[in-house]
């Protein structure tokens, strides 16, 4: 009984902080300050942007001493991992950073200048060794980075049944190809020793081309 309570509490504290989490998000995004003069921000917006920043911290700090616990916990073996799995993602881990990410880069991409006053995410990006290392124990991670990262006709011959390492089966590009596809507005990269066409993340990216 005592633990269905604590389950029960634990709960509508995360639900309380999930809420407050979405209101923050709400009273910065843009919509109520039209008309506002470009890059000056009033006293309670930015009042707003320094709560979003002491609650990122908060909540940074606790994942960053949960996560390392975690992954400890998790390389022992499959098992382990996807039991810890199943417990971070009922913690704040997975139920109020995701969403946290995915409001921030919204709020980056409609208001850059006041997230930069924010200065919530270089709090996030901290997060990424830590979740890098976890999720480097997941079964099949290096299967599933292959198929997302392996050039598209490589790919076909997985999915037809045939070897992705037969030579045959690989494109070779000339480093003077790689040159005259980019000349010609083309966006192609080598990573490792693999080309890849990253023209359609280029539209998608909010850094830019110089970056890339």
């Amino acid at each position: 009984v005592d633990h269905e309570h604590c389950s029960k509490e634990r709960s509508a504290s995360l639900d309380l902080l999930l809420r407050f989490q979405r209101l923050l998000v709400s009273k910065l995004y843009p919509g109520d300050c039209v008309g506002q003069v470009p890059n000056t921000y009033s006293p309670d917006l930015l009042g707003v942007g320094s709560l979003l920043k002491k609650y990122t911290t908060l909540l940074c700090t606790h994942i960053g001493d949960i996560l390392p616990v975690a992954t400890s916990i998790a390389s022992a073996s499959h098992r382990h991992f996807a039991e810890v799995s199943r417990v971070v993602d009922g913690d704040l881990t997975g139920i109020l950073l995701p969403e946290l990410v995915v409001s921030v880069v919204l709020l980056l991409s409609k208001n850059a200048g006041l997230m930069q006053e924010a200065g919530a995410i270089p709090l996030l990006a901290g997060l990424l060794e830590h979740l890098d290392r976890f999720n480097h124990l997941a079964p099949g991670k290096e299967r599933d980075d292959n198929e997302d990262l392996a050039w598209p006709g490589i790919m076909g011959s997985f999915f037809t049944g045939q070897s992705c390492r037969n030579n045959e089966e690989v494109t070779l590009i000339r480093k003077a190809d790689l040159e005259n596809h980019n000349k010609d507005g083309g966006f192609w990269t080598v990573i490792d020793g693999k080309v890849y066409d990253i023209k359609d993340f280029q539209t998608q990216s909010l850094t830019g081309g110089s970056i890339l």
